[in-house]
């Protein structure tokens, strides 16, 4: 077995604690499709099984997932805005909506300091996802 890998940046998810638990599988799969997207550098090799099936690539290190208040979340949010780090968010409007041009839609009708946010994923530095993510917990 090889050493552990320490990766120089982090990708974490911040859920809201009062979701339930659809709603934290569902904002946790949307909230990292974000992330791959913007960070293709994370995504590693394709899969192959003894028989040669091919699998698609995955992320190449860990997905830390954090719960905290709705208050926590906003303080995230806005940690991550002032460090300038991309993320994903997912609001409780996109619970409502039925496809990607009225998520869209429902995010952009709400000013940045009124978003109800229920969830949020970053991957940057571990320092400063460690400084956006204070005060959470991991996910039980």
């Amino acid at each position: 077995m090889s050493a552990p890998v320490r990766f120089p940046t982090k990708i974490a998810v911040l859920l809201r604690d009062d979701l339930l638990v659809w709603q934290r599988l569902n904002v946790t799969a949307f909230l990292v499709s974000g992330l791959a997207t913007a960070a293709p550098e994370v995504i590693g090799d394709p899969y192959a099984d003894a028989d040669d099936i091919t699998y698609l690539p995955m992320f190449r290190q860990p997905v830390l997932v954090f719960e905290g208040s709705k208050e926590l979340l906003t303080a995230a949010h806005t940690r991550a805005l002032t460090r300038e780090v991309p993320m994903s968010i997912f609001t409780s409007d996109l619970f409502t909506t039925g496809h990607d041009a009225d998520n869209r839609a429902a995010v952009r009708a709400v000013r940045t300091e009124n978003l109800d946010l229920v969830g949020l994923a970053v991957h940057g530095p571990r320092n400063a996802v460690d400084k956006i993510f204070k005060g959470a917990t991991m996910h039980p």
